[in-house]
């Protein structure tokens, strides 16, 4: 496969990913798929938002700096100006910019997925029902122990919907970074033998 076909298919690869995050950090704002969690976030000093949703680590990391450079090395597969050595060359900056990208929603995730979410929570310990994040201190322990998951009361399933979309956002981050690293490889390799153009420049 030439370096223009390899980017064709990092470019896709990386276009449907991004929508999968895009989505993924868009539905994590609305637990029990509820927009009043999002309005009463903050009231009286409450959280009703996990932190890590906050981060919008889908958006912005999985989202806008996976979706800039997957334009970018999109081009480089057409015949036009980016289709030359000096476009693949600056594709190897771009897929960097994925990179830090991918990074940065697998670490948002990853938080997310250690921390747990915050949720209207009581247990044996706290009697009193209170806006909080019951498993922080967890370290993510509270994975294999799916009784305490009843510690929360509202949203409803709030674990398990937290838990299928940052492990969904970690999954993705992975394959961007992976992509993107691959065309970092893909760049220079079109950089210095050229394209599959008898042409370049």
């Amino acid at each position: 496969m030439c370096t223009g076909k390899c980017s064709k298919v990092v470019a896709i690869s990386l276009y449907v990913l991004a929508l999968v995050s895009i989505i993924c950090s868009i539905i994590l704002l609305f637990p029990d798929f509820k927009s009043q969690y999002v309005s009463d976030d903050g009231k009286d000093g409450q959280p009703r938002l996990t932190p890590e949703v906050k981060y919008m680590g889908g958006l912005i990391g999985g989202g806008a700096m996976i979706l800039v450079p997957a334009i970018h090395i999109h081009l480089t597969s057409t015949k036009g100006c980016c289709n030359n050595r000096c476009g693949m060359f600056l594709s190897i900056g771009f897929a960097a910019v994925g990179l830090l990208g991918a990074l940065y929603s697998l670490i948002t995730s990853s938080l997310g997925l250690a921390n747990g979410p915050v949720c209207f929570w009581r247990n044996d310990d706290s009697p009193i029902p209170q806006w909080g994040a019951p498993f922080t201190n967890s370290s993510g322990g509270y994975l294999n122990d799916k009784e305490i998951w009843d510690w929360c009361l509202e949203p409803e399933n709030v674990v398990e919907f937290n838990l299928a979309l940052f492990l969904t956002l970690l999954l993705v981050a992975i394959l961007q970074g992976g992509l993107c690293a691959i065309q970092m490889v893909n760049g220079l390799v079109g950089c210095i033998c050229g394209t599959c153009r008898d042409d370049d420049d």
